[in-house]
């Protein structure tokens, strides 16, 4: 590969790597929050020895090349092959173009993330509506054999999922261990409220909707919906927080 070429696309990277981990959230669609520093470490290596190649490459320039390679018994093999310049696409879609984040898409084709065993349940809060997770709920509804869920009014924010049922939805949430390649979804079914667009971020007050068994496996992680309200998409939306408090 030519120099040229060589030191663009190590500056274009670093630049692409900074743009989208330091200068904006794009990496969080992507990548967990953790992962930022190294994203950015990344991008800064990638930028300075580009740079340092391009000076280096200029300082030797003038003494480095004396013709040899155009005599008359060969050719110039210093040309960049033709499937080296593909590598800049995916370097300039950092820059210009973000592919789109996880949503409804993805989690409306595969099955929900199973929820870990767990034996032992602290008591509620007494504040209603009660913030949860939609993993707290899911385990709530089908471990917990005290059934302290019944009843209960609860909080939960995630973005829409259309169901192909008539008449129901789920709201989801894309949870990431490492980056967009080991994410999973968590989906509660929501009834008594009309679904709005997919994708739509939203917290959604109501209470356990009964089906199956409450504590055993077999009760259904749903949701008979009191109240669905827009929210906007909070900026590392591939994790499986508490919702706001609507107060603040």
């Amino acid at each position: 590969m030519k120099r040229p070429v060589q030191v663009i696309l190590l500056v274009l990277s670093g630049l692409g790597l900074l743009h989208a981990s330091l200068f904006t959230d794009l990496c969080l669609r992507y990548v967990k929050e953790g992962l930022r520093p190294m994203l950015i470490a990344s991008g800064a290596l990638l930028l300075v020895l580009g740079l340092a190649d391009a000076v280096w490459g200029r300082g030797r320039g003038d003494h480095g090349h004396s013709g040899q390679g155009h005599s008359g018994h060969g050719h110039d093999h210093s040309g960049a092959p033709r499937i080296a310049w593909l590598l800049f696409l995916p370097v300039l879609s950092l820059l210009f173009y973000a592919p789109p984040a996880l949503g409804a898409y993805t989690a409306a084709r595969e099955a929900p993330h199973a929820v870990k065993e767990q034996r032992h349940f602290d008591p509620l809060p007494t504040t209603s509506p009660v913030p949860m997770t939609l993993t707290d709920f899911t385990t709530r509804v089908q471990q917990d054999r005290k059934q302290a869920i019944k009843g209960r009014s609860v909080r939960m924010t995630g973005f829409v999922t259309p169901d192909k049922q008539a008449g129901s939805w789920y709201l989801t949430r894309i949870i990431f261990s490492c980056c967009a390649a080991d994410a999973q979804s968590v989906k509660v079914r929501v009834y008594g409220k009309p679904a709005l667009s997919a994708n739509t971020w939203v917290a959604v007050t109501g209470t356990w909707h009964p089906g199956g068994t409450l504590g055993t496996s077999s009760a259904s992680a749903a949701l008979d919906a009191r109240t669905v309200e827009r929210i906007v998409r909070p900026v590392n939306a591939y994790t499986d927080d508490l919702p706001l408090d609507p107060s603040r």
